[in-house]
């Protein structure tokens, strides 16, 4: 067993090391550029999700540079960190049987962690946070010292501090507390308390930023909550389900599913009865409310992604004989198919066409569009290159030839500290993507001439379409941040 550990362990590290050149290689996508200017404008709070992610890109940067890697370099290594503590925790929910290699198989294997351990997004802290609280709390379960509830609490915390989807983790565990006498003695201990009260102070800074900010994280992400169209349910119903299977690859899907489903059942092969409820409660109240939000929306893919770490072990607890043929199968396809997702996003290798390919749409083509705009604006003798959707104007900063100053307009961006740029009577270079329409908004800008298209190319043609415009501004917007420098003054 030992040997097997060890060949595990340097599977693993390999594997560490290739996300880790892929994060190197492959260009921000716009989301990544937008938390990067975060990273830059270090608060407590944003408009979009607590501040956790932008800490681990500064902390990133700060490390190795301001480079892709910079941004990512956490991402790969907070997955192998991950990948150990559901393999502990598997062990000892399940033990003797090889549920511990069986559950870092598993989750290494899916969409979800092969390609999303390369993208840093809110996601990529919040399930390493995830992953470590179970961790803490099936110690717990299994009798390890009390201490442990600080931990479970700090790392609850972080979790919420990354994404306010974590409130699902807080709920989770304390259901799982409550549901049995052996468990509820623990409330006895101030322990318990005392780890809840740490993660709450952990979190307390996001509370306060919201308050002074009114409460504007919470209302953007709460108005999602209570839609209501039985017309398209089923269509969104359909795309969710769909697209889960995806991004956890069908064999890996099938396998969670039936985890579950034997945890719910209360069999033995799903394990002991506090594993059981703990997986249960770890994934059955967030699934619930996707599925409600998709009778009146979308749910995007990446949402129900907190039910995975709970899935996966208790697929790793599954011992029938049918179940276990169908693990390697099932984690071939899935490093399988990440191969060939990851290869087409670094080489744009299938046959897509340029502007439906989604690694294309993220990846291709940032660099020559901001060369161009900078082009422009030379020539147009503007003081600055301007955009109002916060993706673009984030990657039109990252990408920025040094010479060129960035400015964002976009309102989320007004609660970040940005330095201010007076844009009144000045000339700018507006770029705005063609399928926003041409009307230009009077009270932000006094004149504003066409100039024409730039296209952002990938390897098969335009991805998408700018239009560019000559403006003079009436207004103030916000200085972006560029590489290598915390605002351009």
């Amino acid at each position: 067993m030992a040997r097997t550990l060890r060949r595990a362990a340097a599977a693993l590290a390999a594997l560490t090391v290739v996300r880790l050149l892929l994060a190197a290689i492959l260009p921000l996508t716009p989301d990544e550029a937008y938390y990067w200017v975060w990273s830059r404008t270090l608060a407590p709070g944003y408009v979009d999700h607590p501040p956790m992610v932008a800490l681990w890109i500064r902390t990133g940067t700060g490390l190795v540079g301001e480079t892709a890697l910079g941004v990512r370099l956490l991402g790969p290594i907070a997955v192998a960190l991950a990948t150990a503590m559901l393999a502990d925790a598997a062990e000892r929910l399940f033990p003797n049987q090889r549920s511990g290699l069986i559950a870092g198989a598993l989750w290494n294997a899916t969409l979800l962690v092969g390609a999303g351990s390369i993208a840093m997004t809110p996601d990529t802290p919040l399930l390493f946070f995830w992953c470590a609280t179970i961790w803490a709390a099936v110690r717990i379960a299994s009798g390890a010292g009390a201490g442990w509830w600080l931990l479970a609490g700090a790392f609850a915390g972080s979790a919420l501090a990354s994404k306010y989807t974590a409130v699902f983790l807080w709920f989770g565990i304390g259901i799982w507390v409550l549901m049995a006498p052996d468990r509820r003695r623990w409330l006895r201990s101030p322990l318990p308390w005392t780890g809840a009260m740490l993660g709450l102070a952990i979190f307390l800074p996001v509370l306060i930023w919201n308050a002074d900010h009114g409460w504007v994280s919470f209302l953007k992400q709460g108005h999602r909550v209570g839609d209501w169209r039985p017309e398209r349910a089923l269509g969104y119903l359909a795309e969710l389900v769909g697209g889960q299977i995806g991004l956890v690859t069908p064999g890996i899907w099938v396998l969670c599913m039936a985890g579950l489903i034997s945890a719910a059942r209360g069999k033995d092969a799903a394990g002991n009865r506090a594993g059981r409820v703990l997986v249960l409660m770890l994934t059955v109240p967030a699934s619930l409310v996707f599925f409600q939000h998709a009778l009146g929306d979308r749910v995007q893919g990446n949402w129900p992604a907190i039910i995975y770490p709970a899935a996966i072990l208790a697929a790793a607890g599954l011992t029938a004989r049918r179940w276990r043929r169908w693990v390697a199968p099932s984690v071939g396809l899935g490093f399988g198919l990440t191969a060939v997702v990851l290869l087409h996003a670094v080489t744009g290798g299938l046959p897509l066409p340029a502007r439906t390919d989604p690694a294309a749409r993220q990846l291709a083509g940032w660099v020559e569009l901001a060369s161009a705009a900078e082009g422009i604006r030379q020539r147009e003798n503007g003081a600055y290159v301007v955009a109002e959707e916060y993706a673009l104007i984030s990657e039109l900063a990252w990408d920025a030839p040094a010479t060129m100053p960035v400015v964002g307009i976009e309102p989320r961006l007004k609660p970040m500290g940005l330095a201010p740029a007076d844009m009144t009577g000045r000339v700018g270079i507006l770029v705005r993507a063609e399928h926003r329409g041409d009307e230009i908004d009077p009270e932000t800008w006094s004149a504003a001439i066409p100039l024409g298209f730039i296209d952002r190319p990938s390897a098969r043609g335009t991805t998408e379409r700018y239009r560019v415009w000559r403006v003079i501004g009436r207004t103030t917007g916000a200085t972006m941040p560029t590489p290598g420098f915390v605002v351009r003054q």
